[in-house]
């Protein structure tokens, strides 16, 4: 149940065109719908104005599109993370007629149409194009609940000229993004240049020392530029939301 339907519903209840009872039935599932296996919660929307995200990670392709099905039937946008391509044939397959879009290198299928954009925009800066898929986790969720997204992708600390070139870009951005593996030190450098907050995302990309993200992970933590959020490794979607609740 979004916001607007419910605004819509209540709208109605005033204007006499539909009964308490009627309005009730629509409320039904106050506050969460149990499906036996999943708890959905579907008045997430009302409380922070995006409706629950599907992890596919862990769950059966049947769970997902039973998941999927019933939260369509009341959001207008339903998110499913982490999806690989026989999950999006499946959820096109079963949705039929509904926008089903697979969003190949987030991993990313959304169900319905995205939120209309609004704010100042959100500005996504990869260090290599090795941290592409996880940068585009975060951008496609910060696209899909109304952000206007901008890229800004390979600019690491290996060539800083490349980053030092994009100073308009950086300074435009109300909301800033860093994507980057090895020693994760892209975001202090953005940081430094920068008025606006800067979501630090380490990604597991690296070699041996680099601890699937863990050393990326701690040199964002420590990082002695103010105004950086670090997010977990490799949770482009998490730094993809944070974003969007920053731009609202």
């Amino acid at each position: 149940m979004d916001r607007e339907r419910v605004e819509a519903l209540l709208r109605d209840l005033k204007a006499g065109k539909l009964t308490v009872g009627q309005a009730m039935q629509a409320l039904r599932d106050l506050p969460y719908e149990d499906l036996g296996f999943a708890k959905l919660d579907s008045h997430r929307d009302l409380r922070r104005g995006f409706p629950e995200v599907i992890l596919c990670l862990g769950k059966t392709p049947e769970r997902i599109v039973e998941i999927s099905k019933r939260m369509s039937e009341s959001h207008g946008l339903v998110l499913a993370t982490r999806a690989s391509p026989e999950v999006a044939r499946r959820l096109r397959e079963a949705l039929n007629g509904k926008k089903v879009t697979y969003h190949e290198e987030a991993s990313i299928v959304s169900i319905g149409t995205a939120k209309r954009p609004s704010g100042g925009s959100v500005l996504v800066v990869t260090a290599g194009t090795s941290d592409l898929p996880v940068a585009e986790e975060a951008a496609v969720t910060a696209e899909l609940m109304g952000c206007r997204v901008k890229r800004l992708f390979d600019v690491g600390v290996a060539g800083v000229h490349r980053i030092l070139d994009q100073r308009d870009l950086l300074e435009d951005a109300k909301v800033i993004i860093v994507v980057a593996g090895m020693e994760g030190a892209l975001p202090s450098v953005v940081a430094g240049l920068v008025d606006s907050p800067v979501i630090a995302v380490p990604t597991s990309i690296g070699y041996g020392a680099s601890f699937d993200g863990l050393a990326a992970l701690l040199g964002m933590l420590n990082s002695c530029a103010p105004g950086v959020a670090v997010v977990n490794i490799d949770n482009g979607f998490g730094a993809g939301y944070l974003a969007s609740l920053l731009n609202r």
